[in-house]
């Protein structure tokens, strides 16, 4: 029997109905009503009115639930390299440690989705959630991941998450713009930049951030100037020579993470370049370590941390029962200013004002 409340005038009134019982009475799958309760497309029209009918006459509840001490949380990375998933790391143990959970940690080997050996794990694990990161499940990887009640978030969503996933970002196009702000304040015009891959939401931003910078400066914005990268060292490394052989090459590069900066600042040396002098660089993250590179890197702070802190908080409250005040977070950047940047030494400019 569906359990009831009282109403406001005391009589008796049906609770709302959990998932579970939501598909009992339809006599569908917890799957499909999962996928009609998450704003998922796959579902037959009729099941689908049947069960938003439901819904609306007897309201759905998720079951408030304490996750157990030393429940699992999942971290799943597409990729353990560099500090970007040390950073993230930290901030998501920040949270785990302070509500007693474990921490499961695994990489994809570099795909941005989950195989099914991925979700058979987690789910015989009974994990009390998953954090996934540059990465995401697939529509049924998450139907399945909610038919067993385990709340998902996105932190650095590769793709769009689908409205129904909550998900954790950084202002990326607010940092690519105060980035190539900062070059043309210093009075730089041929500026390049090296971007993320096309598919990448955090690249396209910070990509669409510095045409808006140009565009608002009166700045053209020269095709030969920007360069497709994948977020790798060699990007950096290869782009550099390539657009320092141009007629005018640039006096400024933009890289859209520290890893492309510092391939920069390789293929400058080979090439006898002096940093800033000879040319200005700029990257995106702020990872510790190249804080101490020569010169110091300028870049743009990306909170990894803080973002971690964030998908972990909301991600127990999911697995608590509780609603999400938010489901879409994205946490700003700041411009990190050092010694790599400097005014154009080989064409004085006058700087644009901010």
């Amino acid at each position: 029997m569906t359990p009831t409340e009282e109403s406001p005038t005391g009589a008796a009134s049906p609770a709302p109905l959990t998932l579970s019982q939501l598909a009992e009475m339809a006599g569908v799958s917890m799957a499909t009503v999962s996928k009609v309760v998450n704003g998922q497309t796959d579902v037959g029209p009729k099941t689908r009115a049947m069960v938003e009918g439901l819904i609306h006459e007897h309201g759905f509840r998720r079951q408030r639930r304490r996750i157990k001490p030393a429940g699992l949380i999942e971290l799943v990375f597409h990729e353990l390299a560099g500090d970007y998933p040390i950073e993230v790391i930290r901030g998501v143990q920040q949270v785990t440690r302070e509500a007693r959970q474990g921490l499961v940690i695994s990489e994809l080997g570099g795909r941005h989705v989950p195989g099914q050996g991925w979700l058979e794990s987690v789910l015989s694990r009974r994990s009390a959630g998953v954090i996934t990161v540059f990465s995401g499940p697939t529509e049924e990887q998450r139907a399945r991941l909610a038919a067993r009640e385990i709340p998902l978030v996105v932190l650095d969503p590769a793709g769009d998450p689908g409205r129904a996933v909550p998900s954790v970002g950084a202002t990326n196009w607010s940092g690519g713009l105060e980035a190539t702000r900062h070059l043309l304040e210093l009075g730089h015009r041929r500026i390049a930049m090296i971007t993320g891959p096309d598919w990448a939401l955090a690249g396209r931003a910070r990509l669409d951030g510095y045409r808006a910078a140009l565009d608002a400066a009166g700045v053209p914005v020269d095709p030969d100037l920007i360069c497709p990268g994948d977020f790798q060292i060699e990007d950096g490394l290869t782009h550099t020579h390539r657009l320092m052989d141009l007629p005018e090459p640039p006096t400024a590069i933009f890289a859209s993470n520290d890893g492309q900066a510092v391939g920069v600042y390789h293929a400058a040396y080979a090439r006898g370049l002096r940093i800033p002098d000879d040319l200005s660089v700029i990257g995106f993250d702020d990872m510790p370590a190249w804080r101490w590179a020569t010169p110091p890197l300028t870049t743009v702070r990306q909170p990894l941390t803080e973002m971690g802190v964030m998908a972990a908080t909301m991600l127990i409250s999911m697995a608590e029962g509780e609603t999400l005040p938010q489901r879409r977070v994205e946490l700003g950047t700041e411009l990190m200013i050092r010694s790599s940047t400097a005014a154009p030494a080989r064409r004085r400019t006058p700087p644009i004002s901010a």
